[in-house]
C-alpha cells in the first residue's frame, strides 16, 4: 500500500504536467485571436529573424501538428506548425521567433545547447531502458535494478534541466529581435512575453515531475528493500 507521501508525490506528478499544459493551452489561445498589427505570418516573421541574422541557409519548413515547432540543429531548420506558419496572430508570432532563437544559439555555439544536443543519444537510449530495469527490478525485488533504473532517470532529468536556460534563453532572444525588427508594438510584445512564459513553465514543470518520480522510487524502493 502506498502511503501518504508516496500518494502525494504521485499526485503532484501527474497534476504538474496537466498544469502547465492548460496553462500554455490558455495563453496560446488567448492570443491566437489577436491578429499582428504588422499582418506578418509566423514563415515571415521567422524569415526577417533569420535573414538578419545572416542565416539565411536555414530553411524554414511547415509541418503537421499543434504547437510541435521545433528548430533541428542537424538539418539547419526551423519547423513550424500549420497554425504558427501561415497564421498572422500573436501567438504565431511568439512560436515562430522563439524557433528562430534556437537557431540564433546554434550559430553563436551556445553552450548549453550544444551540451543538450550532445546528450541527445546518450537520453534516448536511457529512456528507453530506465522503465524496464525499474519494472523487472520491483517485479524481481532485485534493488540494484531499481537503482540503475533511477539512476538511467536521472541522465533525463540532467538533460532536463539543460534545457531549461536553453529555453529561456531563446525566449529572451525572440523578445529582442522582435523589438529591434520594429515586428510588434510594446502592447503586443505584452502578450508575446506571456506565452512564451507559458511555454517554459511547461519545460519548469516537466523537470520537477520528473525530479518527484525520481524521489517517489527512491522512496519506495528503500521502504520495500
Amino acid at each position: 500500500m502506498y502511503n501518504i507521501t508516496e500518494l502525494a508525490l504521485i499526485a503532484v506528478v501527474i497534476i504538474l504536467p496537466l498544469i502547465a499544459q492548460a496553462g500554455i493551452k490558455s495563453s496560446y489561445n488567448k492570443y491566437a485571436k489577436v491578429l499582428s498589427s504588422k499582418g506578418i505570418t509566423g514563415e515571415q516573421v521567422a524569415r526577417k529573424i533569420l535573414d538578419r541574422n545572416n542565416l539565411r541557409n536555414v530553411k524554414i519548413n511547415r509541418i503537421q501538428g499543434d504547437l510541435t515547432d521545433h528548430y533541428d540543429p542537424t538539418k539547419k531548420t526551423v519547423n513550424l506548425s500549420d497554425s504558427i506558419y501561415s497564421e498572422k496572430s500573436i501567438s504565431s508570432i511568439a512560436v515562430a521567433a522563439h524557433e528562430c532563437g534556437h537557431a540564433i544559439q546554434d550559430k553563436e555555439k551556445y553552450s548549453f545547447l550544444r551540451f543538450r544536443s550532445s546528450m541527445v543519444p546518450v537520453v534516448n537510449f536511457t529512456s528507453r531502458f530506465a522503465s524496464i530495469f525499474i519494472i523487472i527490478g520491483f517485479a524481481s525485488s532485485i534493488f540494484n535494478l531499481i537503482t540503475i533504473g533511477i539512476i538511467l532517470l536521472c541522465v533525463g532529468l540532467l538533460f532536463q534541466l539543460v534545457t531549461l536556460p536553453v529555453e529561456f534563453n531563446a525566449s529572451s532572444r525572440a523578445k529582442v529581435q522582435l523589438q529591434e525588427l520594429g515586428l510588434v508594438t510594446s502592447k503586443e510584445l505584452e502578450g508575446t512575453s506571456k506565452v512564451l512564459k507559458a511555454a517554459a513553465f511547461t519545460y519548469v514543470a516537466g523537470f520537477l515531475a520528473t525530479a518527484l518520480q525520481i524521489l517517489r522510487l527512491v522512496l519506495v524502493s528503500r521502504n520495500r528493500n
